[in-house]
């Protein structure tokens, strides 16, 4: 990567980048106490257009079926994964944490394609137990080892995951080789900011719980996203539709990452959004609950 200047939203705003004349800062700040879900959208002046949310369960037997199932897309995140492409051979999983069981979770099993876990094979979804081992309550197909020394070690840490997802894919495995941050480059990416760590110590397939729990380390106390030096992307949510969609996301964005390294080679600056402004957007499009309905217009 050429060692180009970067330029932050603060400084093209006070005069001019080559020629481009800069505009001033919008300074007005929208209500930030209001529910995020509720600024991003609008309905009719009675109330009666609406938009619906995450849904609600009676009991938790109820939400684990949801979680499983098409609907509750831990299904649609396999075959959204299948869609793009995200296969490599046997590597990749995704776990969410079973709202019965205490220290369980659901996760696919090893060797079976992303996309071919679907609706009708909602079966093929295992149910692992607090031992790392294959419980009786799900399909009795095996698992990925690294899968469960990765995922066991986060949910451990990170009582507020429920569901984390780590895959090798294209343009995530290719930026992570720099063992760097993204940069906050465009509106999308402003989820990531002050929201994703680097693990930078790669040391071959994760088959022992110590590299697990380093993994959970880097992660942090909040962080949702991480990139995995020499390795992929690891990202974590409230719900599965959160998860997947910022592992979506993330992949992009370094894909964006990757052209605008190209493109700044020839000494033009990168244009970086500011702190202020991307801590703003991150209030708003970063909300759990509006990342559910984006994963609601992924497509089938």
């Amino acid at each position: 990567m050429s060692p180009v200047p970067n330029l932050d939203m603060q400084q093209t705003v006070n005069g001019t980048s080559n020629g481009i004349q800069g505009v001033k800062h919008n300074t007005h700040r929208h209500d930030l106490s209001e529910n995020p879900l509720h600024r991003v959208w609008r309905g009719n002046k009675d109330g009666t257009v609406t938009l619906a949310g995450v849904p609600t369960f009676e009991n938790k037997y109820d939400e684990r079926e949801w979680i499983k199932n098409l609907q509750g897309h831990m299904a649609a995140a396999f075959r959204y994964w299948g869609k793009l492409g995200f296969g490599e051979g046997a590597a990749g999983h995704i776990t969410v944490r079973d709202p019965v069981l205490p220290g369980h979770y659901w996760m696919n099993p090893f060797g079976v394609h992303f996309s071919c876990i679907t609706i009708c094979q909602k079966s093929k979804l295992v149910l692992v137990g607090p031992d790392g081992f294959v419980t009786t309550h799900g399909a009795q197909l095996p698992i990925n080892t690294a899968g469960y020394v990765i995922h066991s070690a986060i949910h451990e840490a990170r009582p507020d995951v429920v569901a984390a997802a780590h895959c090798h894919s294209l343009y995530g495995k290719t930026w992570s080789v720099f063992g760097r941050p993204i940069d906050i480059l465009q509106q999308d990416g402003c989820l990531f900011h002050d929201n994703l760590s680097v693990y930078a110590n790669y040391g071959g397939v994760v088959l022992a719980a110590e590299e697990g729990h380093n993994i959970a380390t880097a992660l942090g106390p909040k962080n949702k996203a991480c990139i995995l030096q020499n390795h992929g992307l690891l990202t974590l949510g409230n719900t599965i539709d959160e998860c997947i969609y910022l592992f979506g996301l993330l992949d992009k964005q370094c894909h964006l990452q990757l052209m605008v390294e190209s493109a700044a080679a020839n000494g033009i600056p990168k244009c970086i959004i500011s702190p202020e402004d991307a801590e703003y957007t991150a209030k708003t499009n970063g909300y759990w609950e509006t990342m559910y309905i984006n994963v609601c217009y992924l497509g089938p």
